[in-house]
């Protein structure tokens, strides 16, 4: 009888703990989508939070051009510099990608 209570107590808990798991995972989730939304807000933690969300962002062209235009309507130094290195990393990324197709074609 003890055994099958124990195996009871533990399934609640291992069911328990993968649904505030998957609740947890559904969160950061929208947090994320939210956050590229933001990247104008008002409010300078959107902002933090959206460039945060740039950082791992892959590079492309409309990502550049949003930056530059984010970096110029910025107020905030933190908040410019931080667009500014993610800006440069793009650059960079972009400009490797193509010097790599330049010498596969050519």
């Amino acid at each position: 009888m003890k055994l099958r209570s124990v195996i009871q107590t533990t399934a609640i808990v291992v069911i328990a703990v993968g649904t505030l798991t998957v609740i947890g995972a559904l969160i950061v989730r929208d947090q994320i989508s939210r956050s590229r939304r933001d990247l104008f807000s008002p409010q300078p933690l959107r902002r933090l939070a959206a460039l945060r969300y740039l950082v791992g962002a892959e590079a492309s062209v409309d990502l550049v051009r949003l930056l530059r235009d984010f970096i110029a309507w910025e107020t905030r130094p933190m908040l410019r510099r931080q667009a500014m290195q993610v800006l440069e990393r793009m650059e960079n990324t972009l400009a490797q990608s193509a010097s790599a197709a330049e010498e596969y074609a050519g």
